[in-house]
């Protein structure tokens, strides 16, 4: 199983960096080897949003679909992502937000999953982290493109 963990402090308020991670229909156009996403569902509850979706994730011939269930527990800034079906066997993914003043927020994003094809789980694996790193940036940009206006 592959897990990594990255932080980082964002030029954006909790709350739009929450709405836009919650945007996932928006992720083929920022995210690293997004191709497609689709929200199936979306349910607004008075503590949490759940959200089904379909990500493709790859390049050209070589990618995998998704369905994944996201909730984000509202009072705890908090939003979990699990695999539902797909390649994964398994996917265990955590945001978490603190707001550390009026504009900026501290993101913290673990990742633990595992892919069904052991062939394919050993190579991620190797290059895990670095991938890791070039998403968050990629949030990380899409957020300033978005928010920093200074």
């Amino acid at each position: 199983m592959s897990s990594a963990s990255v932080i980082k402090l964002i030029n954006c308020s909790k709350n739009n960096l929450i709405e836009m991670v919650l945007d996932i229909e928006k992720y083929p156009s920022y995210v690293p080897w997004c191709i497609n996403s689709e929200v199936y569902e979306r349910k607004n509850f008075e503590d949490r949003v759940e959200i089904k979706a379909d990500m493709t994730v790859g390049k050209k011939i070589l990618n995998q679909t998704y369905l994944s269930n996201v909730i984000y527990f509202k009072k705890k800034n908090y939003i979990l992502v699990t695999n539902i079906k797909g390649p994964l066997k398994y996917l265990k993914n955590e945001w978490f937000f603190q707001e550390k003043d009026h504009k900026k927020t501290q993101v913290e994003f673990r990742i633990d999953f595992e892919l069904n094809n052991k062939f394919l789980n050993s190579i991620m694996e190797k290059s895990f982290n670095l991938g890791l790193i070039k998403i968050a940036n990629a949030f990380e940009n899409r957020a300033n493109s978005l928010f920093d206006k200074v």
